[in-house]
Formats: structure tokens, sequence, C-alpha cells
């Protein structure tokens, strides 16, 4: 890709507002806040438990709506879209790994890999050659018919990654990935996630709590008084 076509962003939250009602007071979360993701590009998302960063990562996903502000995944705006093409963005354009992996525990990593593809309706055949590979490029092309309770912590992250990204999004949004992972694994997690997001020009922003692996990514950003703001 042309460094002319990426002069957009992939992901843009435009002056976005979100704020909740408890009891009688009202509670702001986010008051105007802006971002905007490129791809190939990882912005780590850094602040204390409490500050919002959940919210953002839900209303980037297109989880939760603003209140106000808007938010353009490919250039295109989404609050005024009905729930089906909300959710079709979501399947198709964006990418989550959570803290905890949620595999499904009866199936193989390969088997965990190829679902959300033969959702999306590739074939069996497709599918299964693409989570191969891709659990591959992981490092766990040994592991493919493993079940995730036969896999250490790092590698059952590792097949969430891959599941993630196994319909090819443009956007990345990782809650704590590393969060329940000891330091060495969570080093071998992170190198792989990056090297991921560079070579499939994804648009990441991953929260983290870890400040060394915050500064290995492009860009850091953190919340404050509602807005976000750029750190060094």
């Amino acid at each position: 890709m042309s460094a002319m076509a990426d002069k957009d962003p992939v992901l843009f939250l435009d002056a976005v507002e979100r704020r909740y009602h408890q009891g009688e007071s009202i509670l702001e979360i986010l008051g105007g806040a802006e971002l905007a993701v490129w791809p190939g590009q990882s912005v780590a998302l850094i602040g204390p438990s409490g500050a919002g960063k959940s919210t953002l990562l839900h209303i980037a996903g297109l989880l939760e709506h603003p209140d106000a502000g808007e938010v353009y995944v490919d250039g295109i705006p989404t609050s005024n879209l009905s729930d089906g093409e909300r959710t079709k963005i979501r399947r198709t354009e964006i990418g989550f790994i959570y803290q905890f992996h949620h595999l499904l525990p009866e199936f193989s990593a390969l088997e965990n890999v190829m679902l959300p593809q033969m959702i999306r309706g590739l074939s069996r055949q497709e599918a299964r050659r693409r989570s191969a590979e891709l659990l591959s490029y992981l490092g766990l092309e040994e592991r493919l018919q493993h079940r995730p309770a036969e896999l250490s912590g790092g590698e059952q992250q590792r097949v969430a990654i891959a599941r993630a990204v196994a319909n090819a999004p443009r956007v990345l949004l990782a809650d704590e990935p590393t969060g329940n992972l000891d330091p060495r694994t969570s080093e071998h997690v992170f190198g792989t996630l990056g090297q991921l997001v560079h070579a499939s020009r994804l648009a990441a922003i991953i929260a983290t709590h870890n400040m060394d692996l915050a500064q290995r990514m492009d860009r850091r950003v953190t919340i404050r008084e509602g807005m976000l703001v750029e750190l060094s």
C-alpha cells in the first residue's frame, strides 16, 4: 500500500462523548475524545483502572454507542447505521482480543480459528488452510490439534490473537491482552502481536498497564479529564 493510500486513518474517533448516570449524578468518561489510527500502527492506551479505557475500546469497536461524536471505520461514519450494519462491520473489519482468551474448550486450536471464518462464509477447506497458516506464523504449527486445556497460557492467547485476525480485519482492539500472563510469556505474546500488526497493516489500539510493552508501540495515549492525550 502506498503512502498516499495511507493519508486517511482506518479508525477515527471524532469528538466522542460518553457519560453514565449514577443515581442523580452523572459520571463523564469521555468528553470530546479524538483519536486517529493509521494502517500498520500500534497505539498503546494506558491509564489506571476506571479511567475509561474499556469504554473507549467498546465505542471504537461499535459495541457501545457514544452519547455524541462519531466513529469512522475506513472512512464510514457509524453512529446512524442499523444494528445489523454495525454487526457486519464488527465481523469483517474489527478484531477483538481480551485479557482472558475465551476459546471454545471442546475445539482444537485450529478449529477455534476456523470457526469465525466459516461463519463468515468460507469453505471448511479454505478456513482450515488459512487457520493453519496463521497459527504457524504465530509459532503454533506443532499445536494445531491441541485443545485449549492442553496449551499454555501464552499459547492460548496466541490462538486468541489468530482468531481475532482470522477474517483479515482492518482494526484490532486489545484489552489487556497480556494481563494474566507472566512477564516472559507477556514479552513473547506481545512481540508476536506487534509483528502481526505491522505485517497485516492493522490499525491497533492496545490497552495495557505494562509500561515496558507500551514503550515498544508506535504511539502512547492516555485519558485525562475525558480527553485523549498523546504521550511522548
